[in-house]
């Protein structure tokens, strides 16, 4: 059997010093976690597409990738698996306040980086906080560098 890792994309969308976070269960007896819009690459589409996607289904927003923030390879302990993230930075627009977000989702806000540090204990991942700082950074790829083939 081939190991793979599964593969996940982030949006990491900052406007006014303030970014956008979800934050949501992951399973019933435990509390709620924070995250990007983020979630899991599906048969068929593009990591564009996924972002895209998972941000609407996440959020009620149109996500607009502008760059490539990093690629994150990271084993969960928690669960034993390995993620590799694909994390975009862009903007969002078009919010829709009556679209019904994922179950898990508990709730979308903005946050700076003074809430981001405090709720650290709470990302679903130190990939959540990582992405931030890299954003911070000023690291940015101009989506040219993702091809995929149909």
């Amino acid at each position: 059997m081939i190991w793979k890792p599964n593969v996940t994309v982030a949006a990491v969308v900052e406007q006014g010093g303030k970014f956008l976070l979800v934050e949501e269960t992951v399973s019933p007896d435990t509390t709620t976690l924070f995250n990007q819009p983020a979630g899991h690459l599906e048969a068929g589409e593009s990591l564009i597409q996924a972002v895209v996607r998972e941000t609407l289904e996440e959020t009620g927003y149109t996500f607009t990738p502008e760059w490539l923030i990093g690629i994150y390879h990271w084993h969960s302990t928690d669960n034993n698996t390995t993620y590799l993230r694909f994390a975009f930075s862009g903007y969002v627009s078009d919010f829709d306040p009556d679209y019904v977000r994922e179950e898990c989702i508990v709730n979308v806000d903005w946050y700076d980086m003074p809430q981001i540090e405090e709720l650290t204990m709470r990302h679903r991942s130190p990939l959540v906080k990582q992405c931030v700082q890299d954003f911070f950074a000023g690291r940015r790829y101009p989506l040219e560098i993702l091809t995929h083939f149909n």
